[in-house]
């Protein structure tokens, strides 16, 4: 990146005379720009610290003749420090003319840059989806995504490391996939990826930044990295207890639900015995007393009252001297009332007495 002081000879030429300012209007401007995942891109050339005055920002490409101004300026505490543009206002393949415009005490200074072609300042999104799979003879495979929209045209590389390693390794990698021949299972490793476009789509040297960090081993050591100290904090501090919690929630409501299942399945069988103890064991089977019932009750549903006998016979015919009683009974009580009057259509005629 060039260095923003740059401005400064122009500028102190202008304000000293008109003389020598032409010649060194022609130096370059220091500006740089990136195009960001082929986006949106940005052109900066200072920072508020560096700078005295606003300047303003003028392009055009190879076939426009009219240059355009800037119509989105990046500002640092009101001071101008770059230039942003929308994807609907870039042209790839095409020459990129950048002038920028200093106003001091009324006149106006022009720095034109030089040409620039968008392809080659092209610097492509981080890697995503980092996945590590176990192959076969201590083999490990780790592969990837990019965000970046024509993916052929990218070259990346690989950094890792162990646990036990002083230093990282970093390996260049063409295409989506990196193999690592062999691992030592005691040991823990961290991976990052970046991109980078390769030489067949452009001449940038604008990296990406580095993927987010995909890890994989035994963290039996007691060294490692910060990320990886950290990594393992969350999951014994935050990730342990809550699946602790979450099991013992799952049984006891298992519990509960079999419990209530066998319940409906095999009701349990009520036993009447121990409710009859009293009965036999305390009252002898004496059930007026178990039950509490009042003894003039009891005694109102006793009999007090005597039925005596009525004697029943037959009479015997008119001419028979026979008599009515056997002489070893005893004669029965007189029947009060007239006798009855025999039946005519019997010989016999009963008597009842009742007293």
């Amino acid at each position: 990146m060039a260095v923003p002081g740059t401005f400064l000879v122009p500028l102190l030429l202008l304000l000293c005379g008109p003389g020598p300012y032409p010649a060194a209007a022609q130096s370059h401007p220091g500006v740089e720009c990136v195009l960001f995942n082929e986006e949106y891109m940005t052109c900066k050339w200072g920072t508020r610290e560096t700078l005295s005055v606003n300047y303003s920002l003028y392009y055009r490409y190879k076939n426009a003749s009219d240059k355009v101004e800037c119509k989105h300026y990046l500002q640092d505490h009101g001071v101008r420090v770059g230039c942003y543009f929308k994807r609907n206002e870039l042209i790839q393949f095409q020459s990129f003319h950048v002038f920028i415009n200093a106003s001091i005490d009324g006149k106006t200074l022009e720095i034109p840059s030089k040409r620039m072609l968008l392809q080659d300042l092209v610097k492509p999104e981080a890697p995503v989806n980092l996945t590590i799979r176990n192959m076969s003879n201590n083999q490990l495979q780790l592969t990837w995504a990019t965000p970046y929209p024509k993916a052929r045209c990218l070259e990346h590389a690989v950094k890792y490391k162990s646990n036990k390693d002083t230093s990282w390794t970093e390996l260049s990698v063409n295409g989506d996939v990196f193999s690592l021949p062999s691992v030592d299972y005691e040991k823990y490793y961290t991976f990052y990826v970046r991109s980078k476009i390769n030489k067949y789509c452009g001449s940038t040297q604008f990296w990406s930044e580095w993927s987010a960090p995909v890890f994989w081993g035994s963290k039996s050591t007691s060294k490692g990295t910060v990320e990886e100290q950290l990594h393992w904090f969350k999951i014994h501090t935050i990730l342990v207890p809550i699946a602790s919690c979450l099991l013992l929630l799952v049984l006891v409501i298992l519990l509960m639900r079999i419990e209530r299942v066998w319940v409906i399945l095999m009701p349990r069988i009520p036993n009447p015995s121990k409710n009859f103890d009293e009965l036999f064991i305390t009252h002898k089977g004496n059930f007026q007393e178990w039950a509490g019932v009042p003894k003039d009750v009891v005694e109102s549903f006793k009999p007090n009252y005597s039925e005596n006998i009525c004697y029943v016979t037959e009479l015997p015919p008119k001419d028979s001297h026979e008599p009515l009683w056997d002489s070893s009974n005893h004669a029965p009580p007189p029947m009060p009332g007239p006798p009855a009057a025999p039946s005519e259509h019997s010989p016999y005629q009963k008597s009842y007495g009742r007293v």
